[in-house]
């Protein structure tokens, strides 16, 4: 069974991150997945809009760091394009997407949503960046994004703590839109994606395009700048040593470099 779930039902797009044995780990297969339906969601004039959610008891725990392609650097000249795109790092979606949070939405699930533009919590989610705790940052557009959606100060001390927010909490600060009981959050999001399809589509589209131009202007020089930090850290020493820690369950030394 695939790891990543499309199906559509009338205008709607329903994406399932669909490894629930692992969580909802981010695998290269789920990624490029993700590039395909991104493709599929711009290019079919019969979806107006998108709803993202996690398979079982979880939404995304972020990257799946047991098949390593998380932390490798790439070789000179080669284009990760199924992580940067499938990440929506340096893409972004012409139609809304809904987020449903059934659960933990963690490290690139948690970057992931930050992309979204309707977001829907279940009370038992939390909302958490871990990477630091492993010699990483979170640089799937966290440090660019966190920081223009939430108050700066909770953005840094997620970032740099890698401690969670509550589904409350989220809620509180802004990160999401809906807080619900616990299995309700599909039927928030189909019941708010109903809505946004039922109006006009081009008016939709051009709605989002225009807010997105229009409050991030500086993004651009902003991912740039992550993007040469994140790869000095991708190539670290610390970040060798927090993932064999995390293989062999110990606590890493990290020497900061």
């Amino acid at each position: 069974m695939s790891d990543l779930l499309f199906e559509q039902e009338g205008p709607v797009a329903v994406l399932t991150m669909n490894r629930p044995e692992r969580k909802n780990a981010l695998s290269m297969e789920m990624l490029r997945g993700f590039v395909e339906a991104w493709d599929e969601i711009d290019a079919d004039d019969g979806i107006r809009v998108a709803i993202l959610t996690g398979a079982g008891a979880d939404y995304s725990v972020g990257g799946d760091l047991s098949d390593g392609w998380m932390v490798r650097v790439p070789e000179k000249g080669e284009r990760k394009v199924e992580v940067t795109d499938a990440l929506l790092m340096t893409r972004s979606v012409t139609k809304p997407l809904i987020a449903a949070v059934n659960g933990p939405c963690l490290g690139g699930g948690c970057e992931m949503l930050q992309q979204t533009d309707i977001r829907i919590a279940e009370r038992s989610a939390t909302f958490g960046l871990p990477e630091a705790k492993i010699g990483l940052i979170a640089g799937a557009g966290s440090t660019v994004r966190l920081k223009r959606q939430i108050p700066y100060t909770k953005a840094m001390e997620m970032i740099l703590t890698g401690e969670p927010l509550t589904a409350e909490e989220a809620y509180h600060f802004g990160l999401v839109g809906h807080l619900v009981d616990d299995g309700a959050g599909l039927d928030k999001a189909r019941a708010i994606a109903e809505r946004v399809a039922a109006n006009g589509p081009l008016a939709v589209r051009n709605a989002k395009a225009a807010v997105i131009a229009s409050g991030w202007l500086e993004e651009e020089t902003a991912r740039a700048i992550e993007r040469r930090l994140v790869t000095e850290v991708i190539g670290s020493a610390d970040a060798r040593e927090g993932i064999a820690a995390f293989r062999e369950k110990r606590t890493p030394n990290f020497e900061g470099r």
